[in-house]
């Protein structure tokens, strides 16, 4: 190696190395959930009765499909951010909350007279979880948007579309603390309509932002 070599070699090693993708992608997650609850607290806050309501499993079953939704979405936008396919592999981790909202479904069919189910999927609440799922997860949204585009993802609309399924699981979290629709019926219906709008929103500005 001549002087010039070393010169540039311990120029390199005194700059400042990058942090990985994955520790990005978990301070985003951090600065997501931070962003959601400010957000969260300013403009709902929980339901009045959320100590009683604990007690029941329809209450915090809502917080299992809405979890499980956040960490499956994390895992497949983390594989989907790389080049290369293995994001094929994490996108089947996307099914775990359908599938946990189907079998609810079905307990709660047997569970309830037909008389009531059209009531419990209408529940109370509905334009009011259409507005403030979304509302409390642009700002995740935004923040994962911009861990893709410093990323290499090969299919963006995708990538995008699942940090939207992201940031809608972690704004239902909140959500789900505040509503008092505790039904799978009603969270099949309002809660994926509302998600869907983040994952739509995500897919469509990823295509153009995180494009390489």
């Amino acid at each position: 190696m001549d002087t010039n070599e070393l010169i540039k070699a311990l120029a390199a090693d005194t700059q400042p190395r990058k942090p990985s993708l994955s520790t990005t992608w978990r301070s985003a997650v951090a600065i997501a959930i931070a962003a959601a609850a400010i957000v969260f607290f300013v403009t709902l806050g929980p339901r009045l009765d959320i100590a009683a309501a604990a007690e029941t499993i329809r209450f915090l079953f809502k917080f299992v499909v809405t979890v499980v939704l956040a960490a499956s979405a994390f895992i497949a936008a983390q594989a989907l951010s790389r080049p290369g396919s293995a994001w094929r592999r994490a996108l089947p981790y996307l099914a775990a909350a359908p599938v946990l909202l189907v079998l609810a479904i079905i307990l709660e069919l047997f569970a309830l007279p037909p008389a009531t189910w059209s009531a419990r999927l209408i529940g109370t609440n509905s334009m009011v979880c259409l507005t403030f799922i979304p509302l409390i997860g642009i700002g995740p949204l935004a923040i994962f948007l911009m861990v893709l585009r410093h990323g290499a993802p090969t299919s963006p609309a995708l990538a995008g579309a699942v940090a939207g399924l992201l940031a809608g699981g972690i704004a239902a979290t909140f959500y789900a603390a505040h509503c008092t629709d505790d039904s799978p019926l009603f969270v099949a219906t309002w809660y994926t309509i509302a998600v869907s709008i983040l994952a739509v929103i995500g897919a469509l500005a990823a295509s153009r932002l995180a494009r390489w």
